[in-house]
């Protein structure tokens, strides 16, 4: 039994059945036992990988298409550098890599971290020491200026609340207990006012699923981007909209059940972007793109061909492995989705539909 099943168990029995989202929160965030507060999730010893883990290319990419934004902008100084959620802050370094020629770039910006995790921070400042990045707890703490904001694989981790409809009206899906083992249960129907409009796309006993804590993620940075500038790029998958049940367990590289292995397995949903898209007004949302197309247009191929050209054996081969990961729609290419936001009267943006 982990070591926050009891904590959670003694809970529900002292206060009654938890949100998903409260689960999901005891989960990745309990300050002792807490699946992102305790440990590196990433890589071959951890529990998944993500797209820049996979290949430097995808980093570069990113990069450039920061950089470009910034000179359509007409190359503010000082400019705020920031990412959410950055892991070991290896998308970070390939960033910062690829953005090195880009005259004035890296004398104009200051990198900014956001990172609930410890263990992450420390190997964040360890990796990107020579840009002093200053870390935050949330956005709200982020400098007002310009801002350059990447979230990849962020907004996915944020604890949602399931709803379940009933005739016109919703259940909560909540976590409760039996005989010591975590179960889902359902609370009591009631009309909700937030999912009214969700009455017209939905049909009884599908699943719903809202995430109020993105709204508060995305309030400050929507608020310093049309106060000065610069755009924010969310990569994650999901889709424009929510439906269905898609919490899911990642242990050890295979899914699990949510429910067996508290804080010790990453728990994440589907993104619904369109309500990050409602979330980040006034700011425009770009189309949503797929992410393969997204890497295409900014020519990811090109460059895997010119770092192809130094390879042989198998490292030539997990190259090509790793660009097919990224783009094709079988992978990665179609399930994650790129949401850029600007200023509604800013310059369009590179790579997307």
């Amino acid at each position: 039994m982990s070591a926050l099943k009891p904590l959670i168990l003694r809970q529900i029995a002292t206060t009654g059945p938890l949100s998903v989202a409260e689960y999901m929160t005891l989960c990745l965030l309990h300050p002792q036992h807490g699946y992102y507060t305790t440990r590196d999730p990433l890589g071959a010893a951890g529990d998944f990988t993500t797209a820049p883990e996979i290949s430097q290319i995808f980093g570069e990419m990113l990069g450039l298409w920061l950089a470009q934004v910034w000179l359509d902008q007409g190359a503010p100084i000082p400019v705020t550098l920031a990412e959410l959620g950055p892991g070991r802050g290896t998308l970070m370094a390939d960033i910062l890599r690829a953005t090195k020629p880009v005259p004035g770039f890296h004398a104009a910006l200051s990198l900014h971290l956001v990172e609930a995790s410890p263990v992450l921070r420390a190997a964040q400042a360890e990796k990107l020491a020579a840009f002093a990045p200053r870390s935050h707890d949330s956005a709200d703490s982020l400098p007002d200026a310009p801002l350059l904001l990447v979230a990849n694989e962020f907004f996915d981790a944020l604890p949602i609340r399931q709803f379940q409809r009933k005739g016109m009206a919703w259940a909560e899906r909540m976590v409760s207990a039996a005989n010591d083992t975590l179960i889902f249960g359902l609370a009591p129907p009631a009309p909700l006012e937030a999912l009214a409009e969700r009455l017209d796309d939905t049909q009884d006993d599908q699943i719903v699923e809202t995430c109020a804590s993105a709204r508060a993620v995305l309030d400050p940075i929507a608020a310093r981007i049309s106060a000065h500038g610069g755009a924010a790029l969310i990569i994650d998958y999901g889709d424009w909209n929510s439906r269905g049940d898609t919490l899911q367990a990642l242990r050890g590289h295979a899914y699990a059940d949510p429910l067996a292995h508290p804080g010790e397995a990453d728990l994440t949903a589907h993104v619904d972007f369109r309500a990050l898209a409602q979330a980040a007004h006034p700011l425009r949302a770009h189309p949503l793109t797929p992410q393969g197309v997204f890497l295409e247009r900014l020519g990811i191929t090109e460059r895997a061909r010119v770092l192809a050209q130094g390879l042989t054996g198998a490292a030539l081969e997990t190259h090509i492995a790793a660009h097919r990961r990224l783009t094709h729609p079988q992978e990665m290419g179609q399930l994650f989705k790129v949401l850029a936001l600007t200023q509604p009267q800013a310059p369009p943006v590179p790579g997307i539909l």
